[in-house]
């Protein structure tokens, strides 16, 4: 990375900018493309990079090194990818903090945040460092006579994953692992708005020995992404993303002969039984809706709040929105920063605002919100909206910002039929004391991850992270088992050794003894 100058055409300011480049190769390079785009901290607004965008002839270039270093990465021992992956995973924790500053400083959550989703990546690493076991086949002694059948997996090549910028290293780090320890090489097209950890990591995978082209970077907008999706020596896609683009990478890579995994947006709804401890709900529901100022796609963005349990709940998550402290996610005390971007803050107020005209009753409203001495920051602080109807868009959309919505039902069996009839499936939640009405829940909702008084059900890395309907777009999951299996394909062999002196004793009659 190299440091530039901002000018005008009237005076050179002290502000530095930082020019953010491929990682092509096994080495940083601007590329050949001439486009860039800037970067920004939302916390105060300020221009703190200047990404460069990939051409075609860098993603050709990028496409090329994969596919000649998976040529020979995934004929590399598994003791040896598995050496790689142990190293990695030293550097990786060696290196959180430094990890979790560039987040804090292009992405806006608060350090310990940022932290977080490190381990979380962490945890994902450390499950592919078991691949030696992962990969292990079935075989079948004598299932004919003198015939035996084993299978065993190999990597489909040259895989790329398109990620968000909402977590701009756990994604990642959902997908690389994973790729690599199967023998694939993985192009990472990451945001465009929190790009710098993605080098990072690039130059820690490198330090561990991973041989060049093997994990690269490649910086870009639709062009490269479109690019990605139709190259022809590109074997497979995972995305994390909106449901829009999600179903659009799925169909345009899909076409083009590639397998897909891509998971969309969510609007996750947890429901709230009178018998529940409703300081406990209101605790884990403030945190699921405002952490990360909402922008996780299991954040929990619906309360459904059931018969007696509504008045009660509103006021004590009131309580615990109006306390959350949002500040710059550098400062000490901060559990929440800005969102992303300007734009973002424009949607999510025009949505709060149409929700109010619609009848909705403001509980906490953080449309206003300003942080002393970051006047120019993206902020909107936590927001609570009461009495919410499902034809509102506060509703219907996913809104991607620190706003929990309220929705009041009668019965259990109604909350279960407003979150069945909810067109997502990523993730929801029941907080209740009787485990009756939680087997009745787990078993009824059409949803893929489920919690049982817990907020957000991220499955632990050797389970599978994935949602159903509209969230996800194919049929497997990202990292755990089903990560095992998207990033192979399988052969099973049928063998027969026969002894010289049976070798001529060819049939034309299909065997069957």
């Amino acid at each position: 990375m190299t440091a530039t100058t901002q000018t005008t055409d009237t005076q050179t300011t002290d502000t530095q900018t930082t020019v953010i480049n491929h990682f092509i190769n096994g080495a940083e390079t601007a590329g050949a493309g001439d486009r860039t785009t800037l970067v920004y901290n939302p916390a105060t607004g300020a221009v703190t990079g200047e990404l460069r965008l990939a051409n075609r002839a860098d993603l050709d270039a990028a496409v090329a090194a994969a596919r000649k270093a998976a040529d020979s990465w995934g004929d590399i021992s598994l003791a040896k990818r598995t050496a790689v992956l142990f190293k990695f995973r030293e550097l990786v924790a060696a290196h959180v903090d430094d990890l979790a500053e560039l987040i804090t400083t292009e992405h806006g959550k608060v350090l310990s945040d940022a932290k977080g989703e490190i381990g979380r990546g962490l945890e994902v690493i450390e499950y592919a460092c078991g691949i030696p076991t992962l990969l292990k086949g079935d075989y079948s002694d004598q299932v004919s006579t003198g015939i035996d059948v084993f299978n065993f997996r190999e990597p489909l090549g040259v895989v790329a994953g398109i990620t968000p910028f909402n977590f701009p290293v756990m994604v990642p780090l959902w997908m690389a692992p994973m790729a690599i320890a199967t023998g694939n090489a993985f192009i990472l097209k990451p945001s465009e708005r929190d790009p710098s950890a993605s080098l990072l990591l690039a130059k820690l995978w490198k330090e561990a020995g991973l041989p060049d082209g093997v994990f690269q970077v490649l910086h870009g907008d639709k062009e490269t992404v479109d690019g990605l999706l139709t190259h022809p020596d590109v074997d497979g896609i995972s995305f994390v993303g909106s449901t829009p683009i999600a179903q659009y990478v799925h169909e345009t890579a899909t076409k083009h002969g590639k397998r897909v995994q891509a998971l969309g947006g969510a609007k996750n709804h947890a429901i709230i039984l009178p018998d529940a401890d409703l300081d406990n709900a209101a605790d884990h529901l403030a945190a699921a809706a405002f952490g990360s100022a909402g922008e996780r796609c299991m954040a929990i963005s619906v309360a459904v709040a059931v018969g007696d349990a509504a008045d009660l709940l509103v006021k004590k998550v009131e309580e615990r929105a109006l306390a959350v402290k949002v500040n710059n996610g550098t400062a000490p005390d901060a559990e929440m920063g800005p969102v992303i971007t300007p734009a973002s803050k424009e949607r999510i107020v025009r949505i709060v605002t149409e929700a109010e005209a619609a009848g909705a009753a403001m509980v906490v409203d953080g449309r206003d919100l300003v942080v002393p001495g970051h006047e120019d920051g993206f902020w909107v602080g936590p927001t609570v909206i009461d009495h919410v109807k499902t034809e509102m868009t506060a509703y219907t959309e996913e809104i991607f910002g620190p706003v929990l919505v309220v929705v009041r039902v009668d019965t259990l069996e109604d909350g279960i039929k407003l979150i069945n009839a909810n067109p997502y499936g990523n993730g929801t939640a029941i907080f209740t004391s009787s485990g009756a009405a939680a087997r009745k829940f787990q078993r009824s909702v059409t949803v893929g991850m489920i919690g049982i008084n817990v907020p957000l059900p991220v499955p632990v890395a050797y389970h599978s992270f994935g949602g159903w309907k509209a969230s996800l777009f194919g049929d497997k999951h990202i990292y755990g088992p089903e990560g095992v299996s998207f990033y192979t394909r399988g052969k099973v062999v049928t063998s027969r050794w026969p002894e010289t002196h049976h070798a001529s004793e060819a049939s034309y009659n299909f065997p069957s003894n």
